[in-house]
This record gives C-alpha cells, sequence and structure tokens, in this order.
C-alpha cells in the first residue's frame, strides 16, 4: 500500500493531459466534483463525486493495471484527495490534475465556463 503525504501528490499539467489526449494517449479522466458541478462544465471525464469514491471504488478497477488515472475538480484540492485514496486502495498509476478545470479554461480552452 503506498501512502502518500499531505504535501506530495503526483501531478499532471493541463498542457500534459492535452498532449497526451492530442497523442492518442487518453487516460481515464476521473471528475470528482458534484453532479451540479459536472452539468455546468465538464472534461468530457467519468464521473463519482468525492464523497461517493469509496463506495465506487470497484468502477475503477479496470484501469489499476493498465491506465494512468488523471483525477480533477474545480481547482486541485479535492482532486488531491482523491488521488491520496486511490494511491493507498493500490491505484497508483493516479495523478492530480493542477489547478482542475479552472486552469483547463485559462490555458487550454477559454470557452469552458468558470464557476
Amino acid at each position: 500500500m503506498t501512502v502518500l503525504s499531505e504535501n506530495h501528490v503526483p501531478e499532471i499539467t493541463v498542457q500534459e493531459l492535452k498532449n497526451l489526449i492530442d497523442k492518442d494517449k487518453q487516460p481515464l479522466v476521473l471528475d470528482v466534483r458534484e453532479e451540479w458541478e459536472y452539468s455546468i462544465v465538464n472534461l468530457g471525464g467519468y464521473l463519482i463525486p468525492l464523497k461517493q469514491l469509496s463506495d465506487r471504488l470497484d468502477e475503477l478497477e479496470p484501469h489499476r493495471e493498465d491506465n494512468m488515472i488523471v483525477v480533477h475538480c474545480r481547482s486541485g484540492g479535492r482532486s488531491a484527495q482523491a488521488v491520496r485514496f486511490l494511491h493507498a486502495a493500490g491505484l497508483t498509476n493516479t495523478k492530480n490534475l493542477r489547478g482542475g478545470t479552472l486552469a483547463w479554461s485559462k490555458e487550454i480552452d477559454s470557452s469552458y465556463p468558470t464557476y
């Protein structure tokens, strides 16, 4: 079991994620925001709100070995918590999207709404 410290969470930038997508190496993008937030703006990822993550962990099991999981929220706080939880659960190929949807809107596509 891997336990990450409060201060260290593996991260990926929005530009790095976009580069992976552009190269057709799409990781699983996991959105840990609430449904109402997802309805405002989403990156096309799989939605499991943070408070449901422990109960729905089995849904990520097929990605344990083969796919990177990029976890995001609005700004990176909730997704960092999720990455720590997922690492402790054995899903170690998991990274936090630094800056979340706010960074995506600012750095990649300004048509994505912010809230």
